[in-house]
């Protein structure tokens, strides 16, 4: 029995060796694809913009608003840079409200959660409790497509009250899950949401 497994993981190895060698774009799309999640869009009672993201996680967020898929935004309080801090940069807040409201989101249903928030850790610790604060009970949390698994088993792990939290990847202007290889940004990524992952999963 032990001899048949052996034989078979090397066969697998040697499988997986052949395709890496004449369809190696198959094998590292595959990787991607089984590493990434994604729940399907419905309508909630409002999205959360993390910090991080800004080319693409408010833009997600003003275009469910704007398709009547939330009726709230709200904005993670995330500390602010020495420079932010100098006024001589526009504060990460500030930023993706500005953003929002460009984008046609009016100020009255764009709010903001926690306060001088860290990690992502301390994100959806503050989002939970500004949810239940106010009777928030879906949330849609677009995010980048290789911090999907991380972030969702986080959302998960701390609404343990069940309320619909939905994780939805996004496509970067740098790279996507066809062709994430092929950038340095891509690879760097996918490497240090692996290490994250495993990380926050042994930490909380």
């Amino acid at each position: 029995m032990l001899r048949r497994g052996l034989l078979a993981l090397v066969l697998l190895a040697m499988a997986l060796g052949a395709v890496a060698w004449f369809d190696r774009n198959a094998l590292l799309y595959s990787a991607a694809d089984a590493w990434i999640v994604s729940d399907p869009l419905a309508p909630a009672d409002a999205a959360a913009v993390f910090g991080g993201g800004l080319e693409d996680r408010p833009f997600a967020a003003a275009d469910y608003y704007r398709r009547g898929l939330v009726r709230k935004i709200a904005i993670s309080n995330i500390g602010a840079l020495p420079a932010e801090q100098l006024g001589a940069l526009q504060s990460h807040v500030a930023a993706n409200r500005n953003v929002l409201l460009k984008l046609g989101v009016p100020g009255d249903d764009i709010v903001i959660f926690g306060a001088n928030l860290e990690n992502t850790q301390q994100e959806v610790v503050a989002l939970h409790l500004w949810a239940q604060q106010v009777g928030i009970h879906s949330i849609i949390v677009p995010t980048e497509i290789f911090g999907t698994r991380r972030l969702r088993w986080m959302l998960h792990h701390e609404f343990t009250d069940r309320p619909d939290v939905r994780v939805v990847a996004l496509d970067t202007p740098d790279y996507r899950r066809d062709n994430w290889w092929k950038s340095d940004v891509g690879i760097i990524s996918f490497q240090n949401e692996i290490l994250k992952y495993i990380y926050y999963r042994i930490k909380y």
